[in-house]
């Protein structure tokens, strides 16, 4: 069954809250009704980020788990929390992402089937921070939808649009991480 247009899981607002002691992220319609909650635990060595279905943290949906301490092409593996089986994984491309932030899309044998990639102006945004950014979402050759990031200096806001791949040929849920991970990892890089 393909997905419609407005269908709120094709086009979606992220956002990283400023003012709380542990990273937060909402996921909003284009509305600005809530969709989901995210939150990443503190004091942990590896990084473990959970997406609930709401704030009061009542159902957990995905589990977003880094699979090493410290680790410069860092790996996460997507989990859907209903069943604990995985999803995917998504991994940074570690030197290359320096000069230009790039992820790859993995699937469960953890082979290569995606790339996210920030688009050509990254050499600008180098210099000046403030500019948004702006990403492209890849499966084998096809283009499946773009993260837009807003320019705003206090929070990361950006949407996520994914009506390119009205097929769903990318696991939503995968597509979900791979935002919340560029809010928590790219983002925080300003």
């Amino acid at each position: 069954m393909e997905a419609q247009a407005d269908d709120p899981r094709n086009k979606m607002q992220l956002r990283r809250k400023v003012l709380s002691l542990a990273p937060v992220f909402q996921i909003l319609d284009m509305r600005g009704n809530s969709l989901l909650y995210c939150h990443q635990k503190l004091f942990k060595l590896k990084a473990d980020i959970r997406v609930y279905t709401d704030q009061t943290m009542q159902t957990e949906l995905l589990a977003i788990k880094a699979r090493n301490i410290i680790d410069f092409a860092a790996a996460y593996d997507v989990e859907d929390a209903k069943n604990g089986e995985k999803v995917g994984a998504l991994r940074r491309k570690g030197l290359a992402s320096i000069i230009r932030d790039e992820w790859h899309i993995l699937d469960l044998q953890d082979n290569v089937v995606g790339m996210i990639r920030e688009d050509g102006l990254f050499a600008l945004r180098r210099m000046f921070k403030w500019l948004p950014q702006k990403y492209t979402i890849t499966l084998g050759a096809d283009t499946v939808g773009t993260v837009k990031q807003s320019f705003n200096p206090f929070v990361f806001k950006a949407v996520m649009d994914l009506n390119a791949d009205p097929g769903q040929k990318l696991d939503r849920r995968l597509a979900l991480a791979a935002g919340i991970l560029l809010m928590a990892i790219e983002g925080r890089q300003k």
